[in-house]
């Protein structure tokens, strides 16, 4: 791991801190207000380096409005008492979905799942995205129809976002996390066979993962884990039967195209960068669509 720039006084073979909430995670990242050690899953962006929890709820609990020197996440976000809120919900609302998976069976999710243009013997018509139900793109996103699917979706949703809510803040992960589903319901609409169905969070999960890796480059993190783990899932996408390959591929690369614009925006312009980013990636994905449903049709 590199040492932090702010620190050029530290030997070469100083040892380096551990943050100071999770003891053993080396971090040369240092608190600008106290000088804990603090980790990327505990700084905040400020308007000067990063600050700690403690130092920003010492700031946010005096009760006065919010300020343009009050401590940000990396990409600018609003720092909450609560870091963990959306993926709490996200989860909750895919629980809740596969819960009425289970109540309703068959014909619910030949509803919501994505298909790209197929008559459904469930439903007994033709239906799909081209056929005008742009819905299935997102609403694909949150259907589950095993157990050992969703488990393995909600645990990995809730790794990456304790790690990525917090980094972007809510608002901007909420942006990620739908946009890298969008992205991968597109690439898997544009590849797949228009018959064949598909679903799950794992085009927006693998978005997350996108983010991840970007946020870690951004703070000089060592990235050979995160290769590691990137490839690892990688290799289970292409090798594992029954996966759609092309909804993790969009959903990741979605996902970090997003992030590099929300966390490498120059501070003078960030929103307006932030906004563009996400506007255009949103239209490419929306000419993906259009196009491939004018072949369709």
């Amino acid at each position: 791991m590199d040492q932090a720039s702010g620190s050029p006084q530290q030997p070469q073979d100083a040892h380096v801190p551990s943050c100071y909430r999770h003891p053993g995670r080396e971090t040369g990242i240092r608190c600008t207000r106290c000088e804990r050690p603090i980790c990327t899953d505990c700084m905040v962006s400020a308007s000067v380096g990063f600050q700690c929890p403690e130092c920003v709820r010492s700031v946010s609990g005096t009760g006065h409005s919010v300020t343009a020197n009050q401590p940000r996440t990396v990409a600018g976000g609003v720092v909450t008492s609560d870091s963990f809120l959306l993926t709490k919900i996200l989860i909750g609302i895919n629980l809740g979905v596969f819960v009425t998976v289970l109540a309703l069976g068959d014909r619910f999710v030949a509803e919501l799942e994505l298909i790209g243009y197929a008559f459904s013997p469930q439903l007994g018509e033709v239906v799909g995205v081209a056929d005008g139900e742009w819905y299935r793109l997102l609403t694909s996103t949150f259907l589950h129809q095993e157990v050992s699917h969703i488990l393995f979706n909600m645990v990995s949703l809730w790794f990456l976002g304790r790690l990525v809510e917090p980094a972007l803040g809510r608002t901007r992960f909420l942006a990620v996390y739908l946009m890298s589903g969008l992205g991968g319901s597109a690439l898997a609409y544009l590849i797949a066979a228009p018959n064949q169905p598909s679903l799950g969070a794992s085009g927006a999960i693998f978005g997350l993962m996108g983010a991840f890796a970007v946020l870690a480059r951004r703070v000089n993190l060592d990235m050979r884990p995160v290769i590691a783990i990137l490839g690892i899932s990688l290799l289970l996408t292409f090798t594992r039967e029954g996966i759609s390959w092309q909804g993790h591929i969009g959903g990741l690369v979605t996902g970090a195209l997003v992030t590099l614009g929300l966390v490498y925006a120059p501070r003078d312009r960030r929103m307006l960068v932030q906004l563009a980013t996400c506007s255009l990636v949103l239209i490419a994905t929306v000419v993906t669509i259009v196009a491939r449903s004018a072949v369709l049709t």
